[in-house]
């Protein structure tokens, strides 16, 4: 039981249907890597059939200490592989010197930080495979002009491909999570690089969301100030702007700015 309590208060909860957890590794093509890196474990429900996979060598990382006193003792060939540790705060460019897959049943508290996580290291992480809440992955595979796209959806389609893959009802769960799962898988896109600045493109997106409701006009004073940008694209909400269209925006606001400055 004090495993249990452990884990819930991190925000997880048990996938008890092995069904789903076979397909759940199934759906991970883990192309053009050797190495998987398994987030959060737990009792090794996915760990076990990720290790009858030959294409790909398995590793884990968990925080907790129970957890990883059981892995080591459920499976010995794992042990040197197990990475004890936060996964937020580790250095995935310590990790291995190659690219490398993740797949995981997330927590939900974590999983917006983890998928960010991901997209500071994405030219490491060509796929991702995750269970999280229903709400966010459909957020994160929403397209422009859908009520739930937002500044997840835009950040991680501009280097991701994301499919939402099927539905996984409360009820396989211990214990029962209050809402539906739901499994995605992301793969990394053909955009190297972003044609503008990437950090004032991530500035522009975060900006506009924080008041979705009004036009961009409206919403992007806190990155434009005094300053005003005369374009169309400025009379539309950001929900209606695709990842393109958001690259085009922050062109336009460093063109803007630096004629300001240069004057």
């Amino acid at each position: 039981m004090g495993y249990v309590r452990a884990k819930k208060n991190l925000g997880q909860h048990f996938l008890k249907d092995l069904n789903i957890a076979k397909k759940i590794v199934a759906s991970m093509t883990a192309e053009g890597v050797s190495k998987v890196l398994e987030i959060g474990p737990g009792m090794g429900v996915l760990t076990q059939y990720l290790l009858k996979e030959e294409a790909y060598e398995t590793h884990v990382v968990e925080i907790d200490r129970e957890s990883v006193a059981y892995l080591n003792e459920k499976f010995p060939e794992l042990s040197e592989r197990i990475i004890r540790y936060d996964f937020l705060k580790y250095d995935l460019s310590k990790l291995f010197s190659e690219p490398f897959a993740i797949i995981g049943n997330f927590p939900y508290n974590i999983s917006s930080q983890i998928f960010f996580k991901v997209l500071e290291n994405r030219d490491q992480i060509p796929e991702v495979v995750g269970m999280i809440q229903k709400e966010v992955a459909e957020r994160m595979a929403a397209v422009p002009g859908n009520k739930t796209y937002g500044i997840l959806s835009v950040l991680m389609q501009a280097f991701y491909d994301i499919e939402y893959l099927f539905t996984v009802s409360e009820t396989v769960f211990d214990p029962p999570p209050r809402v539906k799962s739901a499994v995605i898988r992301m793969v990394r896109n053909t955009t190297d690089r972003l044609a503008c600045d990437e950090r004032l493109f991530f500035r522009v997106v975060k900006s506009g969301f924080n008041q979705r409701r009004k036009t961009l006009r409206n919403s992007l004073k806190s990155v434009l100030g005094d300053l005003k940008l005369d374009d169309d694209i400025m009379a539309q909400r950001p929900e209606q702007l695709s990842v393109e269209q958001f690259v085009y925006l922050t062109n336009k606001i460093e063109e803007l700015i630096n004629t300001e400055l240069i004057e």
